[in-house]
Parts: structure tokens; C-alpha cells; sequence
């Protein structure tokens, strides 16, 4: 199955911004994760199709699923 990857903030350095990502039947947030290198403690919200998911989440066919670090404050 196919998914979009996407990543904001400090998460695209030295990676991409937005690519398509193959993977297995009953694949897992997680696995994008790993997948993709993303050192785990840098991820701090994780969207799937602009809902907020858990890393346990099991991903569908077409699905976009999006990463971002912890955002500073002011």
C-alpha cells in the first residue's frame, strides 16, 4: 500500500519534505517511523489524514500521514 509522508519543522532537515512511502498491508505509524530514520523522541504530533493519531494507529491504503517536532514558545 502507499501512504504520504509528510514532515515539518526541524523533522525535514537533511530528509523531505513530502514523499510517497510503500509499505506493508497493516502497517503502523510506528513503522513510517522507522521506516523513514525519524529519531523517535524528536516526534511530537503525528496527523493522519489531519487527524491527531496515536503511533499505534493502523494505516489505510492512500492515507497521509504527517510529523512534526515539539513547537518552542515565545
Amino acid at each position: 500500500m502507499q501512504v504520504t509522508v509528510k514532515l515539518f519543522g526541524d523533522l525535514r532537515e537533511g530528509r523531505f519534505e513530502e514523499k510517497t512511502s510503500e509499505l506493508k498491508e497493516n502497517s503502523r505509524v510506528i513503522d513510517v517511523i522507522k521506516k523513514h530514520n525519524l529519531p523517535l523522541e524528536e516526534v511530537a504530533i503525528c496527523m493522519v489524514n489531519s487527524e491527531q493519531a496515536e503511533f499505534g494507529r493502523i494505516l489505510q491504503n492512500q492515507d497521509t500521514v504527517a510529523f512534526s517536532p515539539p513547537v518552542g514558545g515565545m
